[in-house]
């Protein structure tokens, strides 16, 4: 027997009105144009992890998945995936090691119209020279620090405009939510990266986020749940281990079990 285990399966209890674009009705009812969203087996395992640690089976978070491919997800107190920053692709939302995330389409037209470009050209460049590559030249994380430590304005912007896009998202799904009760980081840069934390967690006090600096750059790399914020944040700050394999393996067993 063999199971198959998606990674939009989590982000199919996004409603109607947050998965479908604003496009003729068509392009959905007979393209399936829709949001789908991706690293659902991530988002749903640190959740879970969350709530075990935290011992609030009705925990509200945010979870942000930041690794060569980033996203982020609210999840409701039902434990339900309600909007994702993912969409129809995995080009669209965060900033990422390659990938240009959020970009007005009309870019797309005039880099065609107006510079001559390819439609394999303009796929390529939003694909695959965009993002941290883009900005820094280097679509790994350890060398734009090591460039940002060294004073270097395109891996300090990188960085700003990184932090700054979480930090939209954050806002966003914090309304959505009507608030939350964490934020949890996982993935690569989300466990490993510690500017990465602090620019997402950066002039986030009104929402009653507060990072504690000392316990980010302690606790990176954790091995199990580690908390980051502040003694007067009034909401959790984590950084979360992920495991999309176990989590596979957890719902194959599931599915199994049943049969």
């Amino acid at each position: 027997m063999q199971v198959a285990v998606f990674d939009t399966a989590f982000h199919q209890t996004i409603p109607e009105h947050v998965f479908r674009y604003a496009i003729p009705e068509k392009y959905y009812t007979e393209d399936r144009i829709r949001v789908y969203g991706f690293h659902g087996t991530s988002h749903k395992y640190v959740y879970d992890e969350a709530k075990k640690y935290l011992n609030n089976p009705k925990l509200k978070a945010i979870t942000i998945h930041l690794g060569n491919g980033s996203s982020m997800t609210a999840i409701d107190e039902n434990g339900h995936s309600v909007d994702t920053s993912l969409g129809f692709s995995a080009l669209g939302g965060l900033i990422m090691g390659t990938r240009s995330g959020d970009i007005d389409p009309s870019i797309i037209f005039h880099m065609m119209e107006e510079m001559n470009m390819t439609l394999d050209q303009v796929k390529h460049i939003l694909y695959k020279e965009s993002g941290m590559l883009g900005l820094a030249g280097s679509s790994d994380a350890r060398d734009v620090r090591a460039k940002y430590y060294k004073d270097d304005k395109s891996a300090k912007l990188c960085y700003e405009m990184y932090g700054y896009r979480i930090r939209k998202y954050i806002g966003s799904y914090f309304a959505l939510l009507n608030g939350v009760d964490a934020l949890i980081f996982t993935a690569g840069l989300g466990e490993n990266d510690t500017l990465t934390r602090k620019y997402a967690c950066k002039k986030l006090d009104a929402l009653g986020i507060k990072l504690d600096e000392e316990a980010n750059e302690a606790k990176n790399h954790p091995k199990q749940p580690e908390e980051i914020q502040s003694a007067d944040s009034e909401i959790k700050i984590l950084v979360i281990p992920t495991n999309e394999e176990l989590q596979i393996a957890k719902e194959t067993y599931e599915l199994m079990k049943g049969l």
